[in-house]
């Protein structure tokens, strides 16, 4: 008996503490709505607004809405099924109740503990309580509670109208889309006030699952959905049952069967879809809580710079339709060379030894069956599918189907993208991830994908060589066929393009050209370890990344046998162009909030961690920089970017006098094994770019038409002939000391002779490195001599007063000079870089130097 009176008066203290704490939970969710029925500001709600996408000049490129502008609507406005099919579905005594339904609440907590689905237990004033004032998100008693106590709040305050008004403007109706109108928009093409009873009962089925009643990617479920909102309509006497029927027949018999749930995101006026999508991704990683990027009003300042990218744009349209159309031709040649040559043959060897196996007639014929198959049947077999139910038919064999078709257009189809950065700063100004963006292709490739950079791979380590001062342009390489062996004593035998050799030539010439043979010497000699760890200092890949980009110590690497990114590349590049500092690519500047406050300053983050890194930000030293942007210079002077340049004459303009000048530009093209991959990477003082194209499955060759200098070369001509358009004349910084220039034997690498003739290059070099012999090839003058040469070209330059020097081993020597005061002529645009394989200061003036014995001493 005494365990008893214990265990009741356990159960009757247990009660009353969990009064108490439910009283204590009541009262605090009341102290929170306290006064909220005086408050005249209750009704005032922040009303949705789209981000806004600026460009670099203010412009506008585009609004991220998901609602597509939403646009409040009167309940005024809206046909009587748009609500009656709502409170059929969602609240059948929303007129009758005070904010909660105590039965409906009743029936949730029991399917609750009974793990039972018996219906939600919210009203519509609870559902639009819950989405005004607490995260639905959190699916807490306390949220529960706390929305209850506003849903008695809005009841107090609002109308039952009113509520219903504001629930059908705010609510979620999935695509994307918020409030009842721009959810008509979307699903159907039309205003809220045209929306027929099918539709609104196709409106209300989305607000429990959009994801899985979406009409568009389940029109099998979302129907069945739709015929019961449309029978609860019937049966409460809003419709009859002729008028549901008609309205069921006319929706289905015009439905979009093609359409998928994504269109919505493309039905936006975008200027650069790429680009935005980037940017929409960048702000996705930096915006969290409660605001909402496609409802928050933000005003986003961008990097992008819309000529450049309407350029862009136009440029990859007309580059990767060309790409295609080549290849196709290529292909069929190819094909029909084959079939015609070696088919018979096939067929005459498979009847002789009775070898089934290689009949080609046979592989042909299924290849051909396949392609009809996907691109005749297989879109019928998937509408049929769909009008008649038969989602088995659709999973089994359209899906698999169009699975294998996306594989073979990975694999057959031409992309390209290309990426546009401004050395000062690192701001994308350009983005085109891809061909058309859509449903099917959002694969920005600019900053996703990881692709081979063959040749284009080749000047982060010629930069490394440089460092070392045993290269300088001039080095003398020998480019003939050569067998390497790697550490376990395998050989390694590299070919140059189409297998032609040239025999000695300069460095820069091997780099220009693209030649395989001498590039592999440098690496050979800078060392696989060294060369990596420079290329990774260029690219920018982070650390845990390095293990799966395939930067394998070996002589392939020195082929860009590795993994990297477009924007990577472009990082790279920059850096040559802007001093050798750290750039870092960025697409977005600040972000600020529908008041015009700045909440996000990604640019000033990055400035910020630029400085903190202090002397380590400068990842190659401005001499080193400064040698590669001129050594890559020749690349457009005479290598393989020179056609599509036409020798850096495309980057040739007049100014307002009408005096003509050119910006200097330099680069580099790549095309990997077997012509999967094209690319072409340049720069100026202003801007760098990269173009590619290849295809999104490895396998196929784009053939000797389609090329690194061929296709991504011109493209890459023709967007920077654009970009650079009414720009002023700039030049590569030249750093205070510590380079020289000279023009030698473009043979021998050696200090010009007379009998050089026409044999000459002007180069730049790290001070210090340049040729200290007379040319040997032309002329066998003593060491005593090359030394007195180098001794006065030295004292010269020591002197300030020459920044080029050409030394001619004649009697009496000569020397040819460029004064500073003309360098600082052309500067300011004066006497502008007209030829571009001159110096920038125009024609030297030769002088008689004094006796130069003294210097032996």
């Amino acid at each position: 008996m005494q365990k008893i009176k214990v265990t009741t008066y356990c159960l009757v203290a247990v009660l009353f503490l969990s009064a108490g704490l439910f009283g204590a939970g009541l009262g605090s969710a009341l102290a929170q709505t306290k006064y909220i029925k005086d408050n005249e500001y209750f009704t005032e709600f922040s009303t949705a607004l789209p981000t806004k996408l600026l460009d670099i000049n203010g412009e506008l490129i585009t609004e991220l809405a998901s609602e597509e502008k939403r646009e409040i609507i009167s309940i005024k406005k809206l046909p009587q099924h748009m609500i009656d099919a709502l409170l059929s579905r969602e609240d059948r005594v929303f007129y009758y109740h005070r904010g909660f339904s105590a039965k409906a609440l009743f029936r949730a907590v029991m399917g609750k503990l009974a793990h039972l689905s018996l219906g939600g237990g919210s009203t519509l004033t609870q559902q639009i309580a819950g989405t005004l004032y607490c995260d639905r998100s959190d699916y807490s008693y306390k949220r529960k509670l706390k929305e209850l106590w506003w849903a008695i709040q809005m009841e107090r305050r609002y109308s039952k109208d009113e509520i219903l008004e504001l629930y059908l403007n705010k609510i979620y109706f999935g695509g994307g889309t918020y409030g009842v109108n721009a959810a008509s928009k979307y699903y159907f093409g039309h205003s809220a006030e045209e929306i027929t009873p099918a539709e609104a009962a196709i409106l209300v089925v989305q607000l429990s699952n959009p994801a899985a009643f979406n009409p568009f990617d389940h029109p099998n479920a979302a129907m069945d959905r739709q015929k019961g909102v449309l029978s609860a309509m019937v049966a409460s006497g809003y419709i009859t049952q002729e008028q549901a029927d008609e309205s069921f027949d006319n929706y289905w018999g015009t439905f979009d069967y093609t359409r998928t749930s994504s269109a919505a995101t493309f039905s936006h006026d975008d200027k650069a879809p790429w680009f935005s999508e980037y940017v929409r991704r960048e702000l996705g990683s930096m915006i969290y809580g409660t605001d909402d990027i496609y409802t928050s009003g933000f005003t986003v300042n961008t990097t992008l710079n819309l000529k450049h990218q309407q350029f862009a744009q136009e440029t990859m349209d007309i580059y990767i339709d060309y790409a295609n159309e080549t290849y196709q031709q290529f292909t069929n040649v190819r094909s029909n060379d084959a079939f015609n040559v070696y088919t018979p043959l096939s067929e005459l060897i498979a009847l002789t030894f009775n070898l089934g196996g290689i009949k080609v007639s046979e592989q042909r014929n299924e290849a051909l069956a396949q392609s009809s198959y996907t691109n005749n049947i297989n879109p019928v077999i998937d509408v049929m599918s769909l009008m008649f139910g038969m989602d088995k038919l659709k999973l089994s064999v359209v899906n698999r189907s169009n699975s294998v078709a996306k594989q073979q257009v990975g694999k057959t189809t031409v992309e390209g993208t290309m990426i546009s950065l401004d050395n000062e700063n690192g701001y994308i100004t350009a983005l085109v991830g891809g061909s058309k963006f859509d449903s099917e292709n959002q694969f920005i490739r600019a900053v996703q994908a990881k692709l081979q950079p063959g040749s284009s791979f080749k000047p982060l380590y010629y930069s490394a060589a440089i460092d070392t001062r045993e290269f300088t342009p001039t080095t003398i390489i020998s480019d003939t066929p050569t067998v390497f062996h790697t550490k376990d004593g395998k050989p390694y035998i590299p070919l140059d393009f189409r297998g032609v050799y040239e025999g000695d030539v300069e460095l820069w010439y091997a780099l220009a050209h693209s030649m395989n043979i001498p590039s592999i010497k440098v690496l050979d000699a800078v060392g696989f370890d060294a060369a990596i760890e420079r290329a990774i200092a260029l690219l920018g890949i982070p650390e845990d990344e390095v293990p799966n980009r395939g930067f394998v110590p070996g002589y392939p690497i020195g082929l860009g046998v590795c993994s990297v990114r477009p924007i990577e590349v472009a990082r790279a590049y920059s850096i040559f162009a802007s001093g050798g500092k750290e750039v870092t690519p960025i697409a977005i500047r600040s972000v600020a909030d529908r008041n015009g406050n700045i909440i996000l300053n990604p640019e000033r983050e990055v400035r910020q961690a630029q400085a903190a890194k202090g002397n380590s930000a400068q990842v190659i030293s401005p001499q080193t920089a400064f040698v590669m942007a001129n050594l890559l210079q020749n690349t457009v002077k005479s290598g393989t970017l020179a056609n599509p340049s036409n020798h850096g004459e495309r980057f040739s303009y007049k100014n307002e006098n009408g005096r003509k000048y050119t910006i200097p530009a330099g680069g580099k093209t790549g095309t990997t094994q077997n012509w999967a991959d094209a690319w072409a990477v340049g720069f100026t003082p202003y801007l760098t770019s990269v173009f590619w194209f290849g295809f999104d499955k490895p396998g196929q060759s784009l053939g000797l038409k389609l090329t690194g200098s061929t296709l991504a070369g011109y493209a890459w001509a023709r967007y920077m002939n654009r970009a650079h358009d009414g720009l002023p004349y700039k030049d590569f910084d030249k750093p205070a000391t510590g380079v020289i220039q000279a023009t030698v034997c473009s043979v021998s690498g050696g200090i010009l002779t007379p009998e050089c003739g026409e044999h000459k290059t002007t180069q730049w070099f790290l001070e210090g490195t340049q040729p200290t012999q007379v040319c040997t090839v032309h002329s066998g003058n003593s060491n005593a001599r090359t030394l007195a040469l180098l001794r006065l070209e030295h004292e010269l330059y020591r002197s300030g007063f020459a920044s080029e020097l050409i030394i001619r081993d004649t009697e009496p020597l000569t020397v040819s000079l460029s004064l500073e005061s003309s360098m600082q002529d052309t500067a300011q645009g004066t006497d502008a870089n007209a030829d571009t394989t001159s110096t920038a200061a125009g024609e030297a003036e030769p002088f008689e130097a004094p006796d130069y014995n003294y210097l032996m001493n």
